[in-house]
């Protein structure tokens, strides 16, 4: 199956070989018909050719999402903070008992025991739900890697999870994980599609997830056409969630847009597999 994928005889002219020069240039000449490759050599059933993909695969992926800018600077909020510098701006509210306990004992004011007052940036957790109930392999897998790829480059300390869903929902990357990119973006191109659709069970499912996160904004990405096939309150479930983005496929959007509408969620779609990262940042970033 893979000798008839566009570009295969070239990037692996031997069995078991990469050739990650001809691969080049096949990447310039036409990337999304690469990324779709390698998705596809990612799932190889010699070992050595799949184990070169992998991490081939990984670093591609990273490499593109870092072409976009990283996240914003958020939503700043007027926040209560230790006092750190004579510059900062005491919090008169929260440091009064250790202004009026210094008075009272005739000693200086311990710095230690002042709040501050000063404007800080939210933090953000994300949460992308990937749908695996339909074709996840070549150009399908490539995008699902990507979008884990850019999310994972937004997100501080950690705080984002990726699910793939079906009928059950699996987490590549829960929310109370430590996994570098390259784990994250590698477990995503193993995932395989079958099954049926649960999209509230999906919703759900990333609403526990952020639950877990102490993060002041907890966003929901769903990559998915959103057409169910599993009984369940889709809207029901999107409505319990503090914000949700939907990347539908370019021509296949509708049901995502009717989720979309009903309950006030940002929607996009997205081409190919190199236009869902900037898909990505223009429906977040204008947030």
């Amino acid at each position: 199956m893979l000798s008839s994928t566009p570009g295969f005889t070239e990037v692996s002219p031997d069995v078991g070989a990469l050739d990650e020069a001809a691969f080049d240039e096949l990447l310039n000449a036409d990337p999304d018909a690469a990324l779709s490759l390698i998705a596809e050599l990612t799932g190889a059933t010699d070992a050595g050719l799949r184990q070169r993909a992998r991490r081939l695969a990984a670093r591609l992926m990273i490499e593109l999402a870092r072409d976009r800018p990283p996240d914003a600077a958020g939503v700043g909020q007027f926040v209560s903070r230790r006092f750190r510098s004579p510059d900062d701006d005491i919090d008169v509210d929260r440091s009064l008992d250790e202004l009026v306990e210094s008075r009272r004992a005739g000693r200086p004011v311990r710095p230690d025991d002042l709040a501050a007052r000063g404007w800080a940036r939210r933090s953000t957790a994300w949460c992308l739900v990937v749908d695996r109930s339909g074709s996840m392999h070549g150009r399908p897998l490539a995008t699902a890697a990507l979008a884990a790829a850019a999310l994972a480059l937004r997100a501080d300390r950690d705080e984002f999870a990726v699910l793939s869903f079906a009928r059950d929902v699996v987490a590549p990357k829960a929310m109370w994980e430590r996994r570098p990119v390259d784990d994250v973006v590698d477990r995503v191109l193993a995932l395989r599609g079958h099954g049926t659709t649960d999209v509230a069970g999906a919703l759900v499912a990333a609403g526990e997830q952020l639950r877990a996160s102490s993060a002041g904004r907890r966003v929901t990405v769903v990559l998915s056409d959103c057409r169910a096939t599993e009984p369940g309150d889709a809207v029901a479930a999107a409505r319990a969630l503090d914000e949700l983005v939907i990347l539908a496929p370019e021509g296949d959007d509708a049901d995502a847009r009717r989720l979309a509408d009903a309950v006030g969620a940002r929607c996009t779609t997205y081409a190919e597999p190199s236009s869902v990262v900037a898909a990505i940042a223009a429906v977040l970033d204008r947030a």
